[in-house]
């Protein structure tokens, strides 16, 4: 059961069919009450127009006896004096409630239903459901009417009534009450219908409201299979080539599949990046052991012969490129750098310390990070200036808003424009800078570029004043974000 209702199409069904199925009986509900308030003021006007037929006739003086609402045809009839007595009531009447009184049978002063005192039925108050309570004059017939609910049986047939009371002020026999019922027969028949219908209609409804769901939902959804099962042949066969399929819309499903496409992008980019680092780095180190091992080979045959020197350079640049391998792999791994407060005019003023040519002009500068980073990074913006400058390198430290400016620049031939970005990347070279000899592997701006980036700042290329190579190192001020 979990899971069956563990997917989104299940789930998505079981949730509307719920939705609708609370809205479905949210207005069933309210269908009936109001069918049913319907019905019953409707059956309260037709007790109201009986009830009223029979006072126009009793302020007319008609005598109980003759009275034509009596028949018990269009419902049962009490008329009541003032003091809450029968004196006229609808004939086969036999039983009542709803009304003031539940006596069936007019008072026994009246014989045959007519009352022949013409004093009246006395000066008491009738009870509070026996009319208005209005001021009339004789003969005439109160406007307000006031409705009740009961039931009644006439000639053996039970059956509920709405009940309309309506007073009269007669010439001879004072006020009097009407009491009329209409049957309620067809209310009931009509709500007992309408929650038949429901109770029928409901479940049929609901089923169609799931099948429609599950139908759309899963059409919805067929591409998110799709995507689905391409990303597992992706898994199952290492081919970051391959892309999922984009559906031809402009839902979320279509960005999502686009989105899953340019992650793929991205990491096979980052693949094929590591790829071919690995090649690069496995070329970088082969010349350095070869020679190494060369120089050892002779020296093991002829010592007289070792280039002691050589085997040193050797093993120091293998050294060198070894770190700076180290160092980009740590970097690639996400390493953060340390929290710590660093002064760049004094880093700067310590890096070009014994370096020939090279001048400084800071003033004080705090960032937040690694100083062994920040100090490799500047390293090797100076030896790469150092490498490519005719007399001079000139380090600027200087504060630009919330950013620390750590500038390096050379008296050299600069960087054209169109290999200002390409310089960054690892293992290039630039054309005049190829010789290993006179180069180094092409690690040491990749490595300060990565540096600048994990500690939130940027490292790009320019011209110089002189006209040589500008290199602006750009951090965060510390406490500045």
């Amino acid at each position: 059961m979990s899971r069956l209702f563990g997917s989104v199409r299940s789930r998505a069904t079981l949730g509307a069919t719920l939705v609708v199925a609370v809205a479905l009986i949210t207005a069933g509900i309210a269908v009936v009450l109001s069918l049913r308030s319907n019905l019953t003021a409707e059956a309260g006007t037709r007790a109201e127009r009986s009830a009223r037929a029979v006072a126009s006739e009793l302020a007319a003086g008609t005598a109980y006896g003759d009275l034509s609402g009596l028949d018990g045809d269009d419902g049962p009839v009490q008329v009541l004096d003032e003091d809450g007595g029968l004196v006229a009531a609808s004939e086969d009447l036999e039983r009542i409630s709803g009304t003031a009184t539940a006596e069936v049978a007019p008072r026994p002063s009246a014989p045959g239903g007519e009352d022949d005192d013409s004093d009246g039925s006395g000066d008491g108050d009738s009870d509070d459901s026996d009319g208005s309570g209005e001021d009339l004059e004789p003969g005439e017939i109160a406007r307000e009417t006031t409705f009740g609910s009961g039931s009644a049986t006439i000639d053996g047939d039970a059956e509920d009534y709405r009940f309309a009371a309506v007073d009269v002020e007669t010439r001879d026999r004072g006020r009097l009450t009407v009491y009329a019922g209409a049957p309620l027969s067809a209310e009931h028949s009509a709500v007992d219908t309408a929650q038949t219908a429901m109770l029928l209609g409901l479940p049929l409804l609901l089923g169609v409201v799931a099948g429609v769901t599950w139908t759309v939902t899963g059409r919805a959804l067929r591409p998110v299979a799709g995507i689905r099962r391409e990303m597992a042949a992706i898994t199952a066969s290492e081919d970051l080539a391959r892309r999922v399929p984009e559906p031809a819309t402009h839902d979320e499903i279509a960005r999502l599949a686009r989105t899953t496409n340019e992650t793929l992008a991205a990491l096979e980019a980052s693949v094929e990046r590591q790829r071919r680092f690995v090649a690069d780095a496995s070329h970088e180190l082969r010349s350095p052991i070869a020679s190494l091992r060369t120089q050892l080979e002779v020296a093991a045959a002829h010592p007289e012969l070792l280039d002691l020197d050589g085997a040193v350079e050797d093993t120091v640049r293998l050294q060198r490129l070894a770190a700076d391998l180290l160092l980009l792999a740590r970097l690639d791994a996400g390493e953060r750098p340390a929290d710590a407060r660093v002064d760049l005019a004094a880093l700067a003023r310590e890096e070009a310390a014994g370096r020939t040519g090279v001048t400084v002009d800071a003033e004080p500068a705090e960032v937040t990070g690694s100083r062994g980073q920040l100090g490799r990074a500047l390293a090797n913006l100076l030896d790469n200036a150092g490498r490519h400058a005719r007399e001079r390198v000139t380090v600027t430290v200087r504060r630009e808003g919330a950013r620390a400016v750590l500038g390096v620049a050379d008296d050299g031939e600069g960087v054209p424009e169109a290999d200002r970005e390409r310089i960054f990347e690892r293992f290039v070279r630039l054309d005049a800078a190829r010789s290993r000899d006179d180069g180094g592997a092409g690690l040491g701006l990749a490595i300060a570029r990565d540096v600048a980036v994990r500690h939130g700042g940027t490292l790009t290329a320019g011209s110089a004043p002189t006209g040589g190579a500008l290199f602006e190192l750009r951090l965060p001020l510390a406490g500045e974000g």
